[in-house]
C-alpha cells in the first residue's frame, strides 16, 4: 500500500496484469446501467426537469436552467421519451467519467488514474446521475472540467485557461448554486498556497471572475426579474424551515454517503482525511500543493455540509461535486485488490437492483419511485373521458403533477389552483384565471395508504373556499400481483369560485 505522504505525479506503478481484471468489471458495470435505461420507468424528478424543458427560460424557481436545455435538446432530437431522459443523463455522466480520468492523470500515474476511475464508476452516485434527471447531472461535468482547466492555468501557467475556467465555472453555478464552493476551494487554495497566492490579486483571477459573472447572467437577468425568488428559496426559504440539533441528521448523513459512494470508499475517505488531518492539524502551509489544490474542492463540501447535518436535514446528492477530487485524492491508497472488492461488491449491489427494478420485489413506500407512473397516467386518461370539460390538478408536491404534464396531452396544475406555492408551476405563465366557473379532478397520492375505497381520505377544509362541491371517487389503484404498491386518490371538486 502506497504512503500516505505519497503524490508524485510521475510515480510509476505496476498494476498492468491487476487491470485487466478491473477493467472487465467495470464494462460490465457499465453494461448494466445501459440496461436500466431501457427497463427503468420515469422517476418524478425527470418529469419534473422536462417540465423545466417544455418551458425554457433564463433561469428557474429551485434550479438555474441548465438542466433543462440539456433535456429539451435531447427530446427535440429524439422525442419526448423516458429512455431518451435516461440516455441524455446516461451521456453527460459519461462525459463527466471521461473528464474525470483526464482530471486523474494530472495527480497521478496512469494506472492510479484507472484505479481512481474505477472506483468513480463503482459508486451508485454513477448510478443516480446515469439514471435520475436531476441539476447534479451538468453540474458533475461542468464542475469536473473547471477543476481541469484551474489545473493548467494555475500549475502550467496558461493564462487563457482562466477564461474558460471562469466560463464553466459559471455554467456549473447555471447548473446548480452549489457551485459557488468551487470559488470558495479556489480562493482557499490561493490564500493558503505560499507558491501561487500571488494569482489572488493577478488580473487573470479578476478575468476568471469577470467570465464568471457573465455567464451567469441569465440566473441574475431572470432572479432580477422575479423579485430574486430563486436566490430566496435557496436561502432565506430554507433557513424559514428551521433549525434545530439532531444528531440522527449526522447519523443520516453517514447512512445516505455510505450508500451512494458504498461503504469501503466511503469510509477509507473518512479514515485518510482523519490520518491527514493527525499529520498536518492546521498547519495547511506544510500540505503539498498538488493534495492542497485537490483537497481545497473536496473538504468545504465534505466537511461542510456533515457540520450542517447537525441542524439540517442533508440531501444525499448535495455533496457529490466534492467526490470528484477526493476520489482521486484518496485513490492514491488504494491497490487493486481493494478496488476488485468494491468494483465486484458493486457488481453484486447493482445486480440487486436490477432485480428490484424489474420484479419490484420491495415496495417503495413514497412517490419517489419508477414503478406504476405510466400504467397510472393511462388510467387518469381514461378517467380524462368521463370527465371531458374539467381540468385537472394534485397539490402532493409537484411529483404527480409532473408526471402526468409529461404523459398527458394538456397542461396539470399544482397546488397553486388552491392558492399555496407549487414551485416551478407558479412561473410558467398560467393563468389561474381561466380555470374560474370550472370543475376539477384532484388527485392525490398516498403511498402509504390503509384502505382501498378511499372511505377516509378527507380534503383539507380550506379548499371549500375553491370549489363548492367536493365528491370523492373511487381510487386509482396500481398493483403489482396480488400486492397494491402505490395508491392514488382522485376528487371531482365542482364550481370554482371567483
Amino acid at each position: 500500500m502506497i504512503k500516505p505522504n505519497a503524490f508524485d505525479l510521475n510515480k510509476k506503478s505496476h498494476f498492468g496484469s491487476g487491470l485487466k481484471s478491473i477493467t472487465i468489471l467495470c464494462i460490465l458495470l457499465l453494461g448494466i446501467r445501459f440496461v436500466f435505461i431501457a427497463i427503468m420507468g420515469i422517476m418524478p424528478q425527470d418529469a419534473y426537469y422536462d417540465f423545466y424543458a417544455q418551458h425554457l427560460d433564463l433561469s428557474y424557481y429551485d434550479h438555474p436552467p441548465l438542466i433543462g436545455y440539456l433535456l429539451r435538446f435531447f427530446t427535440s432530437l429524439f422525442g419526448k421519451k423516458v429512455y431518451v431522459l435516461k440516455s441524455a443523463d446516461t451521456f453527460v455522466t459519461l462525459l463527466t467519467i471521461i473528464a474525470f480520468y483526464n482530471l486523474a492523470k494530472k495527480f497521478l500515474s496512469e494506472n492510479k488514474a484507472l484505479i481512481g476511475t474505477a472506483l468513480l464508476l463503482s459508486t451508485l452516485m454513477i448510478s443516480i446521475l446515469s439514471l435520475v434527471s436531476t441539476p447534479d447531472v451538468p453540474l458533475m461535468l461542468c464542475w469536473t472540467i473547471t477543476i481541469i482547466f484551474l489545473h493548467e492555468a494555475i500549475f502550467k501557467r496558461k493564462n487563457i485557461y482562466w477564461i474558460w475556467a471562469g466560463i464553466f465555472t459559471g455554467l456549473s453555478f447555471d447548473s446548480k448554486y452549489t457551485a459557488l464552493f468551487i470559488i470558495i476551494g479556489l480562493i482557499g487554495f490561493l490564500l493558503i498556497s505560499k507558491s501561487y497566492r500571488k494569482l489572488i490579486i493577478s488580473r487573470w483571477f479578476i478575468l476568471y471572475l469577470i467570465c464568471f459573472a457573465i455567464t451567469i447572467l441569465p440566473v441574475v437577468i431572470w432572479n432580477a426579474l422575479h423579485g430574486f425568488a430563486s436566490f430566496k428559496f435557496q436561502s432565506e426559504g430554507r433557513a424559514q424551515e428551521g433549525f434545530h440539533i439532531d444528531i440522527m441528521g449526522f447519523v443520516g448523513v453517514i447512512g445516505h454517503q455510505s450508500a451512494i459512494l458504498l461503504p469501503f470508499l466511503f469510509f477509507s475517505l473518512v479514515y485518510f482525511i482523519f490520518r491527514f488531518c493527525r499529520k498536518y492539524g492546521i498547519r495547511f502551509t506544510r500540505i503539498p500543493t498538488g493534495q492542497l489544490f485537490l483537497l481545497s474542492f473536496f473538504i468545504p463540501l465534505f466537511i461542510g455540509f456533515f457540520f450542517i447535518s447537525f441542524f439540517y436535514w442533508v440531501k444525499l446528492n448535495w455533496m457529490m461535486p466534492a467526490y470528484i477530487t477526493g476520489i482521486i485524492w484518496v485513490s492514491r491508497f488504494w491497490n487493486k485488490k481493494w478496488t476488485r472488492f468494491q468494483l465486484i461488491f458493486s457488481l453484486v449491489v447493482h445486480l440487486l437492483l436490477a432485480i428490484e427494478i424489474i420484479f419490484y420485489i420491495v415496495p417503495i413506500r413514497s412517490d419517489d419511485t419508477w414503478y406504476g407512473w405510466s400504467e397510472f397516467s393511462n388510467k387518469v386518461e381514461t378517467l380524462r373521458k368521463k370527465y371531458p370539460d374539467v381540468f385537472i390538478f394534485s397539490s402532493d408536491d409537484y411529483k404527480t403533477s409532473a408526471i402526468l404534464n409529461f404523459y398527458l396531452n394538456e397542461t396539470v396544475y399544482s397546488r397553486n389552483v388552491v392558492g399555496e406555492r407549487a414551485l416551478q408551476f407558479d412561473f410558467v405563465g398560467t393563468d389561474l384565471n381561466t380555470l374560474k366557473g370550472k370543475n376539477a379532478i384532484y388527485i392525490d397520492s398516498n403511498p402509504r395508504f390503509t384502505d382501498l375505497k378511499n372511505e377516509n381520505k378527507s380534503v383539507p377544509l380550506f379548499y371549500y373556499s375553491y370549489f363548492d362541491r367536493i365528491i370523492p371517487l373511487e381510487p386509482i389503484l396500481i398493483e403489482k400481483k396480488w400486492q397494491h404498491r402505490k395508491k392514488i386518490f382522485r376528487f371531482p371538486l365542482h364550481q370554482l369560485s371567483s
